[in-house]
């Protein structure tokens, strides 16, 4: 059996690398990865891939940059040509990204079968690139992995007695990488703190783009931070914006660069809350026992706010300073939400026996 991956950004590649791990268990697998290029991240080194173990791509498309239709069509005409050589069993996809989308338009309309890993997650809001993506790509999939309940329910909703799609309920492929990666984590150089802090980042267009949800956010930050330090992993471009909106910050918060994946696998580690617009940083703050509160308005996530792991709270300063107050959350981490770090196996297993 031959599998194409197309992956196109950081998150992608750690996700991906699970499963690959996984099929080196399968001999009689062949695995040939394309690396689309839609991120362009300059951690991605030879380094990278040696430090993560996870294996280089064969393809690199180098197609990034650019806006959604543009980007999206050229990925769809370059990996069509990819599979058109490599004549795969199957394609596997990973999330909600452009790449993903164009890789199961290009597979499926040469017949080739798709399968989608995070399939099923919704927000539930089509202002978001991704949420049409994550539809679009389940309505095309063979074999949906979802990683919880909800998910399932969520296509079941949806139609897919309809489909020729099958649901399976994987787990999260996520809480495989965050053990295997929790041994190779990496304290950040430099990052001159101590004793407890909070984790927080801030990326999502929803708050940075918006000067009045940033600035409430900030409010809050400046507050917590006169009693626990805050680390904040900040991209370049929300320093520029922050700078361009006048937005003095004090020295209470710790603004770092973006670091690399075994770095904040530390941080996460290493914390006391975490504080995060990332759908990621969500799960892996479960993954490492770690309470969550979630500047967004809505979140893909539901079974951790449902438990009690994570709260949604916006934008608002005052709503993030009750819930850091106040709110109780769970201290019942062990909780088996997400597959409990055999995803990949069940994924591999899957593949597998619906191919013989």
């Amino acid at each position: 059996m031959k599998i194409v991956t197309v992956v196109g950004a950081r998150p992608q590649f750690i996700k991906a690398g699970t499963v690959s791990r996984e099929l080196l268990n399968y001999p009689n697998v062949e695995e040939v990865i394309v690396h689309t290029g839609q991120h362009y991240d300059q951690n991605m080194s030879d380094i990278f891939f040696e430090e993560m173990k996870i294996p280089k791509p064969t393809y690199s498309l180098g197609i990034g940059g650019k806006s959604h239709g543009a980007m999206t069509g050229q990925m769809i005409e370059s990996i069509e040509k990819v599979l058109v050589d490599e004549k795969p069993d199957w394609v596997l996809v990973y999330g909600d990204t452009n790449s993903t989308l164009a890789a199961s338009l290009a597979a499926s309309k040469l017949h080739i079968k798709v399968a989608h890993i995070e399939a099923g997650l919704r927000s539930f809001n089509m202002k978001m690139p991704e949420e049409i993506n994550r539809i679009l790509t389940d309505r095309v999939s063979s074999l949906l992995f979802c990683p919880t309940r909800a998910a399932i329910d969520n296509l079941e909703s949806e139609g897919l007695s309809f489909w020729d799609g099958e649901a399976f309920l994987s787990g999260d492929v996520m809480q495989d990488g965050a053990l295997f990666y929790k041994s190779l984590a990496i304290k950040p150089k430099n990052l001159g703190i101590e004793g407890p802090f909070i984790l927080s980042t801030i990326h999502r267009a929803e708050n940075t783009d918006d000067q009045s949800r940033l600035r409430s956010i900030f409010t809050a930050l400046e507050k917590l931070a006169l009693d626990t330090q805050v680390v904040l992993p900040l991209h370049p471009r929300t320093r520029n914006i922050i700078a361009n909106w006048g937005i003095n910050l004090s020295k209470n918060i710790k603004i770092i660069d973006p670091v690399g994946y075994l770095n904040m696998v530390w941080l996460i580690d290493h914390c006391k809350l975490v504080m995060t617009d990332s759908g990621g940083l969500q799960k892996e703050a479960f993954f490492f026992a770690k309470p969550c509160i979630t500047l967004r308005d809505e979140t893909e996530w539901v079974e951790l706010v449902e438990n009690k792991f994570n709260v949604l709270v916006g934008a608002s300063s005052e709503k993030i300073l009750t819930c850091y107050h106040n709110f109780h959350f769970s201290s019942d981490f062990k909780m088996n939400l997400y597959g409990g770090g055999h995803a990949a196996k069940n994924i591999i297993n899957t593949l597998v026996t619906y191919e013989n």
